[in-house]
């Protein structure tokens, strides 16, 4: 056997080694005038070090090699060719070498990674020759770089672990150790398997991820040790604690995995004996602060823990070591130190103590725990990236404390689009630009910085050393949302404006038709004055001038139509593709809902991957995963963006045709085609592309016949007029009974006001119901996490699985959803106690409102001698910021002759009341979806909130990204993957679902296919 010492390579050999001495001393004894030389001379220093860095050699390099070529051939189940012995005789032969003595890489020192299936093969050989009945005590160590770690193993076992200043064992070995007869009756093991690992904090993985990287080591070695020895160099714990921290906490999450690791805490270099009785103060706040970590930690993850030992066995007053130094006096003529050996005999005597009060493990259960614990540390990589539990729970409470800065953000700038929505709508305003939106927000947004200022700089926080550090991503993160609402909300308005130049002929037209028949029954009234003698003579003429003007005005205006979404769906199709017939069975087929694309596509032509598609077709029906996840995505995506469009038709107000199925059918295919020209090696089929549009529109189709529905009941001239048949014969009443024309213009501005009122009572309502389920609604008061968190709990306890298949599949539909069934859910329980208060609050504030514009307007007409003009001017400017009403909304109404104003505002405020009562009256649950446009709605503007960022999805096991921002610029992120059985990934030829995490899978995705 080999027994092969580590050495170096480098490109000048000897004298490299020379020169770099040379030029280090050099370096430090440059005059700083020659600052250029010296930089040269360091970027040389600095790039000699690094070749030398990777120039390194030993034994586990070859025996890494050998493990890569052992998997390779196993995953392909062929031998590689030129290889001159059985790829499956390997692991024994690294078994052997265990047997011998040697150690064996357990965890890659450059990758950070564990080679499960090599290092399960060599376990199994060492159970063949070993006897399936060997027991094994892991021993493991850990500590920082330098602090002698391997010299202590290599002293207490007569080990040969590699040792030397600096950073010498990269990863982690393991070694086998026997124990001897006479030992065996006393701790009844067969050997001690010591795990040494490299030193955590090297300098030489700076600016590496050095912090997620120790934190992964330290949780694996701990967990796989029956006992780990926590090596620190000199008195002081605390370069140790943050690693432990994350060590528990680790733990905690890892509730699969069935751990009870133990440590002892080993104070290396330590020159006075009596150390242990003076840091007796020092233990004790040590274990203060790992029990209060510990707490911490528990807190987060719902988990029975109170003590750092209840974790992590520990007996801060048996299990605390002090070692003196190793040399007596200074290295290389020093003797060995006489104490540091008698240290070395009472740490081996614990050791056995703890060794004999364990059961240790057999093999195959060591096998086992390598496999369950790697399994887990790779799901854990949220919790590795933080220094310490205090860390992760800062944290935590950083991201409730944005999702209650962008709450508040989101909140103003809707205000502010209520209110200039309104003013848009009165026609008080013509353009919206993003400055005046900015200033509008100003207040907020400087409200905003001031929480975050005190947030990040308490005083008296603990946390303020921790949470300084993510005070800038955070504050851009802020900057950013507020930018992205601001432009979001200007595009808005400005279609809204857009939207209202179009709409003005409607409009037009149906004041016309209001202000005709006005007119006429006005001038019906007048020549009846004082000739009819009864109610009943008056209510018939009434009725033939109805009918006689309701004939006309259908005959000029044919009555708006049903629509039908699907035969305009089939037209525009049919139009598009005349080369292939519309298949009409396509209508029946969901695309969202198929296992397999592998039909709706054919390979490139063009592509020049021959043998592979050859292969892919035998192996996987033809299509990988990642192209059946990239489709899906595609397919969803095209009908959020679809779906957004025809919100944004606004087709309640503007009315529906054919000409936004065709816009919508043209964007479809445009994103196909553009898809498909991209670096994708398959073009779609004619029929994905239909049944993409008959999927996506059946989805639709509701959503734009309910807002036909609404536009053809606020427009049809027939249902229209019909509604303002009681109105316009109170009218009628007044003129034959000799009214007056002011007191008649209050009634009619009365009757006017009645759906605006109604209009903004809800919204105002919504608003603060909106602001109350925020605070109050268990799920609805935090961030997007703790939302999700709900939703995963009432899945739990309803067992439907249809809705973990719209959760799995359709995330954002499914919160979409659920925030809808949360706010009816509220809105059914809080009615009486929450809701109608409210409502009545509002609209007694209204009232007021309505009194006061009439009084001032009449005092300002007063004031300045002006006529009926100026006083609906003065009185619909009073009312803009709450009302849609506008002078144009009595455009056709003749009112020359009204020139009593306080008996208009005595008209208003006699009759507004009732008005009032007569809208309060019809406050109920179902009133909601009813009453208000769906963009008004408390659930719509909570769903604008939690839903407006990122929903990618992972394409190996569908775990949503957490970024709050839509198309963000950092990498997709989650706290948490799940197991590809979620995604309904399987073993090849069965139907058993595939329990590993997507990071193992990924990288041998061939094993696998979707079910």
């Amino acid at each position: 056997m080999l027994n092969m010492k580590r050495c170096f390579f480098s490109n000048g050999s000897e004298s490299s080694w020379m020169n770099t001495h040379q030029l280090t001393f050099l370096l430090y004894s440059t005059n700083n005038n020659k600052s250029e030389e010296h930089k040269a001379k360091q970027t040389y220093l600095e790039k000699l070090s690094d070749d030398l860095q990777a120039a390194t050699f030993g034994l586990e390099h070859i025996m890494r090699e050998i493990g890569q070529i052992y998997e390779s051939c196993l995953s392909v189940k062929k031998q590689k060719k030129g290889l001159q012995f059985d790829f499956s005789s390997l692991p024994s032969l690294a078994a052997e070498m265990m047997i011998s003595g040697f150690p064996l890489e357990l965890m890659d020192g450059d990758a950070a990674h564990v080679p499960v299936i090599w290092i399960s093969a060599v376990l199994d050989e060492l159970i063949q020759k070993l006897g399936h009945q060997t027991r094994v005590f892991v021993l493991s160590v850990l500590g920082v770089q330098s602090s002698g770690k391997s010299t202590m193993l290599n002293a207490m076992f007569g080990l040969q672990f590699a040792v030397s200043a600096g950073r010498c064992t990269r990863g982690a070995f393991m070694q086998l150790v026997r124990v001897s007869n006479e030992m065996k009756p006393q701790i009844n093991f067969d050997y001690i398997l010591v795990v040494d690992t490299e030193g955590l904090r090297a300098l030489e993985l700076a600016g590496r991820s050095t912090q997620h990287h120790d934190n992964e080591l330290a949780t694996f070695v701990v967990g796989l040790g029956n006992l780990t020895l926590i090596n620190i160099f000199g008195e002081n714990p605390s370069e140790m604690q943050d690693v432990l921290q994350i060590v528990v906490q680790a733990f905690m999450r890892m509730k699969k995995v069935n751990l009870s690791p133990s440590c002892v805490f080993v104070h290396q270099n330590v020159s006075d004996v009596t150390a242990g009785e003076k840091n007796m103060e020092g233990r004790r706040r040590l274990q203060e602060t790992l029990d209060e970590m510990t707490k911490l930690a528990a807190k987060d993850e719902v988990y029975d823990a109170e003590r750092f030992s209840d974790v992590i066995r520990f007996d801060v007053q048996n299990d605390v070591k002090y070692f003196a130094q190793l040399w007596e006096g200074s290295p290389p003529m020093a003797p060995p130190n006489p104490n540091y050996c008698e240290n070395i005999q009472e740490l081996k005597k614990t050791i056995m103590s703890h060794a004999s009060n364990s059961h240790g493990m057999m093999l195959i259960d060591l096998k086992d725990r390598i496999k369950d614990l790697w399994k887990a540390l790779l799901d854990e990589r949220f919790v590795f990236s933080f220094r310490n539990s205090l860390e992760i729970s800062a944290y935590r409470k950083l991201e409730t404390e944005y999702s209650k800065w962008s709450w508040s953000l989101r909140s103003a700038m809707r205000e502010t689009e209520n209110k200039l929505h309104n003013k848009i709508e009165n026609e008080t305003i013509h353009e919206v630009k993003e400055t005046d939106l900015q200033r509008e927000l100003k207040t907020t947004s400087e409200d905003v910085k001031k929480s975050m200022l005190e947030f990040f700089e308490k005083d008296k926080d603990k946390d303020k050393d921790i949470l300084i550090n993510w005070k800038t991503s955070f504050e851009n993160k802020i900057k950013e949302l507020q930018e992205n609402i601001v432009r979001e909300t200007k595009r808005k308005l400005n279609e809204i404006l857009q939207q209202r130049d179009l709409k003005k002929k409607i409009d037009a037209q149906r004041t016309h038709h209001e202000n005709t028949l006005y007119e006429k029954s006005k001038e019906l009234a007048l020549k009846l004055k004082g000739k009819a003698k009864d109610e009943r003579t008056l209510k018939k003429d009434f009725d033939s001038f109805w009918e006689l003007s309701v004939t006309k005005i259908i005959t000029d205006n044919p009555p708006i139509k049903d629509i039908d979404v699907m035969r305009d769906v089939r037209k525009i199709l049919s139009d598009i593709c005349e080369s292939a017939p519309v298949d009409h069975r396509g209508e029946n087929k969901d695309i969202f809902t198929v296992q397999s694309y592998f039909d709706y596509v054919k390979l490139k032509k063009s592509s020049g991957f021959g043998g592979f598609v050859t292969k892919t077709i035998k192996s996987v029906q033809g299509m990988s995963k990642e192209d059946e996840a990239q489709i899906r995505s595609l397919v969803i995506n095209i009908f959020e963006q679809t779906d957004k469009e025809i919100q944004s038709f606004n087709i309640s107000k503007m009315g529906y045709n054919i000409s936004c199925i065709q816009q919508l059918t043209g964007y479809i295919k445009a994103r196909v085609i553009e898809h498909q020209d991209g670096s994708v090696k398959y073009v779609f089929k004619n029929e994905f592309f239909m049944d993409l549009v008959y999927s996506i529109f059946k989805r639709s189709k509701e959503l734009i016949t309910d807002q036909h529905r609404k536009f053809r009941e606020a427009n049809d001239p027939v249902i229209y007029v019909q509604k303002k048949r009681e109105e316009y014969y109170s009218i009628f009443q007044k003129y034959c009974h000799g009214a007056k024309s002011a007191a008649i213009f209050g009634e009619i501005i009365c009757q006017k006001l009645k759906e605006p009122i109604e209009q903004s009572v809800y919204k105002k309502t919504a608003k603060e119901l909106r602001d109350e389920m925020r605070a109050n609604c268990e799920s609805l008061n935090g961030n997007r996490s703790n939302l999700e968190k709900h939703i995963l709990k009432t899945m739990a306890k309803e067992e439907d699985f249809n809705k973990y298949m719209n959760y799995i599949h359709k995330p954002r539909d499914h919160f979409k959803s659920f925030i809808r069934d949360e706010v009816s859910r509220y809105i059914t329980d809080k009615f009486s106690v929450s809701v109608l208060p409210k409502m009545k609050e509002n609209i007694k504030l209204l009232q007021q409102k309505i009194m006061e514009a009439a009084h001032e307007s009449t005092e300002h007409v007063k004031e300045n001698r002006g006529d009926v003009g100026l006083w609906l001017k003065s009185f619909t400017q009073k009312l803009s910021d709450e009302l849609i009403f506008s002078e144009k909304d009595l455009s056709g109404v003749k009112n020359d002759d009204v020139d009593d104003f306080n008996l208009l505002e005595d008209v208003i405020k006699h009759k507004l009341p009732a008005i009032m009562t007569d809208i309060s009256s019809r406050f109920n649950t179902e009133t909601f979806p009813v009453k208000l446009d769906s963009k008004f709605r408390p659930d719509e503007l909570l769903i604008d909130h939690f839903c407006e960022c990122c929903w990618v999805q992972c394409p190996f096991c569908k775990a949503i990204c957490t970024n709050t921002i839509d198309n963000h610029d950092e990498d997709h992120n989650v706290p948490f993957h799940r197991v590809k059985a979620v995604k309904g990934s399987s073993f090849r030829g069965t139907r058993n679902l595939c329990l590993d995490l997507h990071i193992i899978c990924s990288k041998q995705q061939s094993i696998f296919l979707s079910q």
